[in-house]
């Protein structure tokens, strides 16, 4: 075995007790092997890794337990040791690539950190490796982003930046903590091809922390199911997605998205992860169980094999079958289509790039580049496309975060565009937004509480503080989190736990549109499926329209009424969500929707693959903007833009290849 870990503790000092967050795991991964560990946010994942890594916080301790890595103990070894160990030998893709990027240095300074440490490489053999690697997760013109800062990337290209920098040092094992989260489907499916093809070529052995089930299912070879610090399930990759045994694992089964489940409650699992301070002495899944039985409340279950390589943790001995949790109907269709809340016409944000001592303008960022489109009230609206397409922006610029360049924005009949400062300060109490980093979004000097009313103030509404106090409560329950988060710090709370915070924070003055920038990225999927169950149920009962900004396709076919694919500054295709994902016109449409990794090990048909990367907007090509990397291009193509046409009444496409 590559890694062996056996009985691993680990805790956190609070006072004088130590609350235990790993509590006794053992698992080990074979060079070539994936383990995939997957359970909800707070179960102790990433706290497991942080401890094969030794790169716990101060309050951090190992317990007990032992770590082997091809037979020597890592948990022993001296500091100066296990930084030669770092990197080389065993490398992390953190879950927040916002917090791991150092700000002030540039992508290439990081890159070149760990090939001068671990490989010997400086000067221009140096460099073109960084190049190669940026290259290789799909960076468009590397040579300019090598020398950028963090901040100059989007969610996206910093978790790729990420990954080059874990990929650098070549090593035995990589733990990837969340790898593909803030990635487009497109680039998941390259740096998953990549991960693999590394992993055939090197014999790399992979630590694959994921809530996502697709990337699971395409990746892993063995999956372990953790819950409350302890491993509950763990099976083979077969027998896993075609017979889970544990309540826990078929809960979280049941509470995937899917368009068969539209219009439907998503099944939701009750209460939360017990924390370290209330843990119980028995079953630590009993109180959100549907199969409790009086034996739980007692007595923590032991180790039993359902087969050669397959065994759980529960005293149920039930089937899969009999808890198979069918959504009930709940929620009624949606309002009836009317004259449009949100009205953007040609809207552009152009970013100047300057150069020189002067500072001259020497070209432009074509971020968004002519987008329009149109939200009525109790809708919600998808924007799909590559990282870097310009999503965010648009999501920005319509809040007059970003100033735009050119265009209309309409919010309720009224133009933001130009408005006077204080009448936009107002007009924002009708439009929130989700940020996509929750962790970068959330001020770290204010308790929760503080954070959720600030809004609530700011805007004029409960200026009361014990209504305030009512309505913070309210939310955080809404949002699935106990009463007592408000008293606590943002960095005291998992990625998943931040992105409710966030969710709260912008329910607060309770807006009309609300644009939700990749809201459910960091969620696992019991929890998403209660954020959507809440945003679907807010959608009904106040008419709240969605700008939904996402590549979690499950997501789109769930809730979104309308699709708008988004491709280089501009949109691609756009109609109702059943055309566009049924029947998509567009190459790149068809592409998108190809590289979505079903949940399931035998549906994984071949994706297609684009050729080359996604250009740069500073620069973009001539004519189609995805000529370069269509394979149905042709010379009309390479020469003009094409023009808008009407598949249906609501479907249009611009592609030269429609009509």
């Amino acid at each position: 075995m590559m890694l062996e870990v056996t009985d691993l503790r680990l805790g956190f000092t609070a006072g004088k007790k130590i609350l235990a967050a790993v509590d006794g795991i053992s698992f080990a991964i074979s060079r070539g092997e994936t383990f995939a560990l997957l359970g909800e946010s707070g179960c102790g994942k990433s706290v497991t890794a942080q401890g094969i890594m030794r790169l716990l916080p101060a309050a951090g301790r190992v317990a007990g337990g032992s770590v082997k890595l091809n037979g020597e103990e890592l948990l022993t070894l001296a500091e100066a040791d296990m930084r030669r160990v770092r990197g080389a030998r065993i490398a992390m893709i953190f879950q927040e690539p916002a917090t791991s990027l150092n700000p002030v240095l540039t992508v290439g300074v990081q890159i070149g950190e760990v090939l001068d440490l671990h490989c010997g490489l400086r000067g221009e053999p140096a460099r073109q490796r960084m190049l190669e690697l940026l290259r290789q997760v799909g960076i468009a013109d590397p040579e300019r982003r090598l020398d950028e800062y963090p901040f100059q990337f989007s969610g996206g290209m910093k978790q790729r930046v990420m990954i080059a920098i874990a990929l650098a040092g070549e090593p035995d094992l990589l733990i990837a903590d969340e790898p593909t989260t803030a990635l487009d489907v497109t680039v998941q499916a390259q740096i998953l091809d990549l991960l693999a093809q590394l992993q055939r070529e090197r014999g790399m052995g992979i630590l694959l922390i994921t809530h996502d089930l697709g990337v699971v299912a395409r990746m892993a070879h063995r999956i372990g199911v953790m819950y409350a610090g302890e491993l509950v399930e763990v099976a083979a990759r077969e027998e896993f997605f075609s017979c889970p045994h544990h309540p826990y694992t078929q809960a979280l089964f049941a509470a995937l998205p899917e368009v068969s489940r539209r219009g439907m409650v998503l099944t939701t699992i009750p209460g939360q992860v017990p924390s370290p301070e209330a843990m119980p002495a028995s079953c630590r899944f009993a109180d959100r169980c549907s199969h409790v039985m009086a034996v739980c409340r007692e007595i923590s279950p032991e180790w039993r094999s359902v087969a050669a390589s397959h065994s759980l943790r529960c005293h149920w001995t039930g089937s899969a079958a009999e808890v198979a949790d069918t959504p009930h109907l709940g929620l009624g269709d949606m309002m009836p289509e009317t004259a449009p809340f949100l009205d953007v016409a040609d809207l552009k944000v152009h970013f100047p790039i300057r150069r020189g001592v002067l500072q001259r303008t020497v070209g432009l960022v074509l971020a968004v580049d002519g987008v329009s489109l149109a939200i009525s009230a109790g809708h919600t609206l998808a924007l799909v496309g590559e990282s870097g397409c310009g999503k965010t922006t648009v999501g920005k610029a319509l809040l007059q975060l970003i100033k735009p360049t050119a265009g209309s924005v309409r919010l309720g009949g009224n133009e933001l565009v130009g408005m006077a400062p204080g009448r936009l300060r107002a007009a924002r109490r009708h439009m929130q937004m989700v940020f996509q980093d929750p962790f970068a979004s959330l001020n770290p000097r204010l308790r929760v509480g503080e954070i959720i009313a600030e809004g609530m103030s700011a805007l004029g509404r409960k200026a009361d503080s014990a209504a305030q106090a009512a309505a913070v409560a309210a939310l955080l329950t809404q949002v699935g989190l106990p009463d007592e988060a408000a008293g606590r710090y943002p960095h005291e709370f998992s990625g998943g736990q931040r992105q409710r915070i966030a969710i709260a924070r912008a329910l607060a003055v309770q807006p009309e549109l609300l644009i939700c920038d990749e809201p459910t990225s960091a969620l696992d999927v019991s929890v998403q499926a209660q954020i959507l169950n809440l945003l679907k149920k807010l959608q009904e009962e106040l008419g709240v329209a969605y700008l939904f900004i996402t590549h979690n396709f499950a997501v789109v076919e769930y809730l979104a009424n309308d699709v708008a694919v988004m491709y280089l500054g501009r949109i691609v295709e756009r109609g109702r969500a059943e055309e566009v994902l049924r029947l998509p016109w567009h190459p790149y449409t068809q592409a998108l929707l190809s590289a979505v990794p079903p949940p399931r090990p035998d549906a994984h048909a071949a994706a297609i693959r684009l050729p080359g990367e996604t250009p740069s907007p500073a620069n973009p090509p001539a004519g189609c903007h995805f000529h370069p990397r269509c394979p149905q291009a042709t010379d009309i193509c390479r020469q003009r833009y094409p023009e808008t046409s009407r598949v249906s009444a609501t479907h249009t496409v611009n592609c030269h290849l429609v009509g």
